[in-house]
């Protein structure tokens, strides 16, 4: 089981409600509408919305209620942002005529609020909660032991269907030399009581983009090595390479194309040496983060003995996200590509109505929006303009720098930009992306316009308060609105006026 430490008593708190040692698992019912194995985001908004429902429903756990998301992801990761933008911003206080003599960041202190804040958004995952709203709450391993059944220790569940909500951990590279040197993920990063005073970051995705930020402006030397040629290689060029100004302004020390060929011990430190010339000396370093890589969790489950197809990425789904056995469904990590909180959510909302109330709801069919929080935060949503060409889909961009925007400006915000695709000849949105201090904010905004049929026009209509950084989306608007002023529509309105004149 993934232990959290230390032992202290936000950590005791956090383990009494996603893992009580005390818990007595319930005399399983004679049949289950709904047997969910993962008690992460996709188990939990499936287990407890199916039992609002009247289902009769058990969820089956082994590790910690809550995933990855509450216990080693979303939320001690955000903790330890904020702690780190709040120093960043007293770094910064003199840009804005605030004179502050020094700054100084207790880091025990930080990640104990990170461990006290995580204890008290844990109550609305605990096994009790679940327990009190109807479900069936087993805390062990489940292993699928039948067409219809579920073992968990020595208890058998039978279902009338089952989904597995696993999710999905961190994987060990194969980098000679560096299980010994040791390392941590995102599972034990959180653990840390004292910072790193040298962290090198192997992984320039979102996790490691965050983490690099974070850890350098908490006062770590970081080095972030990328075997790809730009940070965050899902984005566009011109979004990353924001990020990665930024980055270099605050001195976290960034490599691209740089592959680790090799970890070595000397001493107390670790030494990373790249595939190339660039570090011949090696990088030396106290602590080494992974922040790449991850394996679905189907390790023990017989998935093999009920005919589920599963790969070393995911569990193997369809739109409706059934599994191969059409009595047994996936949610959230353990079949998706993105791997996010909402995106798990929403597909437990699938699976809900499609298991038990024989829906057709497609995954394909969600509108997914996604936010890295760095600083600037970059979120997208919909597609990317390649993504579009290769869909032989003709499509108008509309842009606009941040620092354009009043807010942004008086914010001291004003670096990045909002960029909106609309389908060539009319204003349906297909995508966009935002480059901007609250960009994961201001996505929500074109998700929703997207998402209810509403137009880059329709935007632009819709009166926005000033000043806000959000007025950027109705100035992409007002650009689009103003391309439907042809010359022939000029010269019809000029007309009008003229003869208005008299």
């Amino acid at each position: 089981m993934s232990v959290v430490s230390p032992m202290d008593q936000h950590n005791k708190r956090l383990l009494a409600n996603v893992h009580p040692v005390d818990w007595a698992s319930p005399t399983p019912a004679e049949r289950y509408n709904l047997v969910v194995l993962g008690a992460g985001t996709a188990g939990l908004v499936t287990a407890i919305g199916a039992a609002g429902l009247g289902a009769k429903v058990a969820l089956v756990e082994r590790h910690l209620m809550g995933g990855d998301c509450l216990n080693v992801g979303c939320v001690p990761s955000k903790a330890l942002i904020r702690a780190s933008r709040a120093a960043a911003a007293v770094r910064r206080a003199g840009d804005f005529g605030v004179r502050v003599s020094g700054v100084s960041v207790d880091f025990s202190a930080v990640m104990e609020r990170l461990r006290r804040l995580r204890a008290d958004i844990g109550v609305n995952d605990s096994a009790k909660r679940f327990k009190d709203a109807g479900v069936d709450v087993f805390l062990g391993a489940a292993r699928f032991s039948g067409p219809d059944t579920v073992s968990v220790d020595g208890k058998t569940l039978r279902f009338t269907k089952a989904v597995i909500a696993t999710g999905a951990r961190a994987v060990e590279l194969p980098i000679p030399g560096l299980k010994e040197a040791g390392y941590l993920t995102n599972e034990t990063v959180f653990n840390l009581t004292a910072l790193p005073r040298r962290l090198a970051v192997i992984g320039a995705g979102p996790i490691g983009c965050e983490m690099a930020q974070a850890f350098r402006r908490l006062g770590s030397e970081v080095h972030l090595l990328e075997a790809m040629g730009q940070i965050l290689i899902r984005e566009d060029r011109d979004a990353a390479a924001i990020v990665e100004r930024a980055f270099t302004r605050e001195g976290v020390m960034f490599s691209c194309n740089h592959d680790v060929a090799r970890v070595e011990m000397r001493g107390s430190e670790k030494v990373l040496f790249t595939k190339c010339e660039c570090h011949p000396d090696g990088v030396k370093v106290d602590e080494i983060l992974i922040g790449v890589g991850r394996a679905p969790n189907v390790e023990e489950l017989n998935l093999e003995g009920v005919g589920v197809e599963y790969s070393k990425t995911w569990v193997k789904v369809d739109d409706f996200l059934r599994t191969s056995n059409p009595h047994i469904y996936a949610a959230g990590d353990i079949c998706l590509g993105p791997k996010f909180t909402h995106t798990a959510d929403f597909s437990a909302r699938i699976v809900i109505q499609n298991a038990l109330f024989m829906g057709r709801k497609r995954l394909s069919a969600l509108t997914i929006p996604w936010c890295t929080y760095t600083d600037p935060e970059i979120a997208h949503v919909g597609l990317y303009e390649k993504e579009a060409q290769a869909h032989g889909l003709r499509v108008r961009t509309f842009m606009m720098e941040m620092k354009e925007v009043d807010r942004a400006v008086l914010d001291g915000e004003d670096e990045g930009f909002a960029k909106i695709l609309v389908e060539e000849g009319t204003d349906r949105i297909v995508g966009a992306t935002v480059v901007a201090a609250h960009a994961g904010d201001l996505i929500s905004e074109v998700s929703v316009a997207m998402n209810n049929g509403v137009g880059l026009a329709g935007i632009g209509a819709t009166i926005h308060p000033y000043p806000t950084q959000a007025e950027v989306l109705r100035r992409l608007g007002d650009a689009f609105n103003r391309t439907r002023l042809t010359p022939f529509v000029r010269s019809l309105l000029g007309g009008w006026l003229s003869w208005a004149r008299g």
